[in-house]
């Protein structure tokens, strides 16, 4: 490890009880409970995915909208510790808007993310869904995955698992005591979203380690057809690896309430 890693990890480490810190002029420091699993001098792809999720909901916010889909493109490492983002209009419009924020770290995108936002109405008479609930937090037993995986963004959440929980398919609820930036007020949307890909990790086909597989997503979608509410956020996940070195996780999203959505993860499957 150089020198100047050592003390950018050194800053990192020092911070408190939160993801991110705001440095004005969009710029941010991550904190040591960003650390990624794959590497240790990166940040976990959920937390970033949250600080982008705020960024684009406070770009030129309205009212009479919400936020139904969110796509992240990861270009490559998401350094730790300071990085800024860019926000911009791709597609105004009256009942749909297209945005997109741009993280970039050391001179180089590290993540670009879009969300299409849609006016709301009222679609109570035809409202339902054919996303079965599941087993809630309160029936899921809590478990130490910082066993199974490294990094100081799985030793900042809570992890539940629901019963039948096995390799390749599984249910997890999760939450986190941990501000998403300090200081700064960051919203439900934003907090729940920091989270979601966690699900690659939920119910792994293979066991991650030296000597095993390696299965680090490029992407990360999601849909929502209602807005998530409250602390909890359950991972109802199916993970599946093809034959040619590329998987696919794929989530039912759930909060308290029911379900609210889906994600999918495209993944690079490899042996280490």
């Amino acid at each position: 490890m150089t020198h100047q890693l050592e003390e950018e990890l050194d800053k990192i480490l020092a911070n408190g009880d939160f993801y991110f810190e705001e440095l004005g002029g969009g710029r941010y420091r991550s904190s040591w409970h960003t650390q990624g699993a794959w590497n240790p001098h990166e940040q976990h792809m959920a937390p970033a995915s949250g600080i982008l999720t705020h960024a684009l909901e406070n770009f030129q916010p309205r009212d009479d909208m919400r936020i139904a889909r969110l796509s992240f493109e990861i270009h490559g490492l998401i350094h730790a510790g300071e990085f800024e983002v860019t926000t911009r209009m791709i597609r105004p419009g009256r009942t749909i808007e297209l945005i997109e924020a741009e993280m970039t770290a050391k001179g180089r995108t590290s993540i670009v993310a879009r969300a299409w936002r849609v006016i709301t109405a009222d679609s109570t008479a035809v409202a339902g869904t054919e996303d079965a609930d599941v087993p809630g937090p309160e029936d899921s037993e809590p478990q130490n995955i910082s066993v199974q995986w490294p990094g100081g963004y799985i030793r900042s959440i809570e992890f539940r698992a629901a019963p039948g929980r096995r390799p390749g398919k599984g249910i997890a609820w999760l939450r986190t005591p941990y501000a998403l930036l300090d200081g700064v007020p960051a919203s439900r949307l934003a907090s729940l979203i920091g989270l979601v890909d966690t699900a690659n990790g939920v119910a792994p086909r293979v066991e991650p380690g030296d000597g095993s597989w390696m299965f680090p997503n490029l992407d990360l979608q999601i849909h929502m057809y209602r807005a998530p509410e409250g602390e909890w956020l359950g991972l109802e996940v199916q993970q599946s690896y093809g034959t040619d070195g590329i998987g696919l996780t794929s989530t039912v999203l759930h909060d308290v309430n029911g379900p609210f959505g889906r994600a999918e993860q495209i993944l690079t499957v490899r042996q280490l």
